[in-house]
């Protein structure tokens, strides 16, 4: 029922920044907790960083905390990934996940709902 569209994906250089957002269909957005995951090529898909239903607790995999913040608007049945401080081997295809569940999932397969992706590639 749950359709997720990322975008703002590009090309940019180390130390740049980019800002990506994932749109939802579904109206009972808010019910899910939001997460963002990457996945570069031949590699497992990787969390990257989660935010609650109501957006008050956020969690970040420790190869982008302090650079990347994840939030969320429910009215606009959006949440967002801001990337700051970008290192090449941040380059990935990156996606949003819907989880109706209040557990802290780091696993993917913990997701219900997934969007088609996005390309984030950093030069050097």
């Amino acid at each position: 029922q749950v359709q997720l569209v990322e975008s703002g994906g590009g090309l940019v250089q180390a130390g740049g920044s980019l800002r990506l957002s994932c749109a939802a269909s579904e109206r009972t957005f808010g019910s899910y907790a939001m997460g963002w995951f990457r996945q570069a090529p031949g590699k497992e898909r990787e969390f990257v960083s989660r935010i609650s239903r109501s957006g008050g607790s956020t969690y970040y995999a420790d190869s982008v905390k302090g650079r990347f913040t994840i939030s969320r608007d429910n009215a606009k049945k959006s949440v967002y990934l801001q990337m700051n401080s970008l290192k090449p081997e941040d380059t990935a295809v990156y996606f949003c996940a819907a989880d109706r569940t209040v557990t802290v999932h780091t696993n993917p397969v913990a997701y219900d709902y997934w969007g088609q992706g996005t390309q984030v590639t950093v030069s050097s």
